[in-house]
């Protein structure tokens, strides 16, 4: 099955709202209409209105980086989905290394959050992945099945249409290392046989499984040429609008 190449700019915490205008207008310009790849960016959340402007007409689609799973409430400092619409979101970045690691976050809290996204015409992007003390420890395809399976917990095949994935090995975000492309598909392919099994292997075969491990312009053309590798979850390389399009050019031209 032919599944559409996504990159998906990750922002973090960088970026003002000006900052982040200029960065999403310098890559509506270079993708304009373009959709033989979907190109998502994920800015932080007081800059979501402004990239929203920069990309309007453009083929680039809107991603925020975490939401709160209540439609309202007294929850300082979180976010809701209604949000999110509002400024015409259409992705979100839920269960990142970095939510599970500094803010404790669970699976059963993440399938929480995956769950409430959809059912508000979000789309997820589950995050899953190792980190260099479990690969070390060979529980790697240990660490990626209970976090997808928790992630999806409760989600329907219907619903898992609209729900991505992302293997970060966490050893290799923003550490300059990568898994090699070998290793990485060998997790892509165990993630695509995991919803084979929980699912069936038509709507295993749908799902886009990114690769999030510090994927740049130098190696991105080996790891989008593996079988289930199917864009990537860019973090540094977005910053800037020449690695993240040169990106989005190395997946037009992946076989």
């Amino acid at each position: 099955m032919s599944r559409r190449y996504l990159i998906a700019g990750n922002w973090k915490m960088n970026k003002t709202p000006s900052e982040g205008h200029e960065l999403a207008a310098g890559i509506g310009q270079v993708v304009k209409k373009e959709e033989s790849v979907e190109v998502v960016v994920c800015p932080t959340f007081i800059a979501l209105d402004r990239v929203s402007q920069a990309i309007e007409g453009t083929a680039v689609k809107l991603g925020a980086q975490n939401l709160y799973p209540k439609a309202s409430g007294a929850y300082t400092g979180e976010i809701s989905a209604e949000m999110l619409r509002a400024v015409f979101a259409k992705y979100v970045i839920l269960g990142h290394s970095e939510r599970r690691e500094y803010f404790s976050e669970s699976d059963s809290f993440i399938n929480e959050k995956v769950k409430f996204a959809l059912e508000n015409l979000l789309h997820p992007i589950l995050c899953i992945g190792e980190t260099l003390e479990q690969r070390e420890a060979g529980q790697t395809l240990d660490v990626v099945k209970t976090q997808l399976l928790g992630g999806l917990g409760g989600v329907s095949k219907e619903a898992l249409n609209n729900v991505v994935i992302a293997y970060e090995p966490v050893w290799a975000i923003g550490t300059g290392k990568t898994a090699t492309p070998e290793m990485a598909q060998e997790v892509h392919a165990f993630i695509r046989q995991l919803l084979t099994e929980a699912y069936d292997e038509s709507a295993a075969q749908k799902v886009r499984v990114l690769y999030g491990g510090s994927m740049k312009p130098a190696n991105a053309a080996e790891l989008l040429a593996q079988e289930d590798i199917d864009g990537g979850l860019i973090g540094g390389a977005s910053l800037e609008v020449n690695s993240f399009c040169d990106l989005i050019e190395a997946a037009k031209n992946a076989p």
